[in-house]
């Protein structure tokens, strides 16, 4: 059983940065794929960005592609979502998902608002 808990959200201007974190407990994560998902309102939810349980190879959406950076702290048991030049329409609450197997595992979400 793992717990996903994100935080590092807010109210931003366009071209400005966050960075997001996803602090798991429970179980280590370290040999987790992980990525982050976000929804916006009257929209369904879609992948933003994601790193396999290798730590090889991240992905990323097109529409996210050179802004935005996943990465993992084994120690801190934590995953990061750096986010750089943001857009309004990134706005949407972002999710942290990890992957074990056939075990999914969801955090509750942070509000991320870009507007001037």
């Amino acid at each position: 059983q793992v717990q996903l808990v994100e935080s590092g959200g807010g109210s931003v201007q366009p071209g400005d940065s966050l960075r997001l974190s996803c602090a798991a407990s429970g179980r280590s994560i370290r040999r987790y794929s992980m990525a982050w998902f976000r929804q916006a309102p009257g929209k369904e939810r879609e992948f933003v960005a994601g790193i396999p349980y290798s730590g090889v190879g991240m992905t990323y959406a097109d529409s996210v592609k050179g802004r935005f950076t996943i990465s993992g702290d084994n120690a801190q048991n934590t995953v990061y979502l750096q986010m750089n030049s943001l857009k309004p329409e990134d706005t949407a609450v972002y999710y942290c998902h990890v992957n074990y197997r056939t075990m999914d595992y969801w955090g509750q979400g942070t509000q991320v608002t870009v507007s001037s």
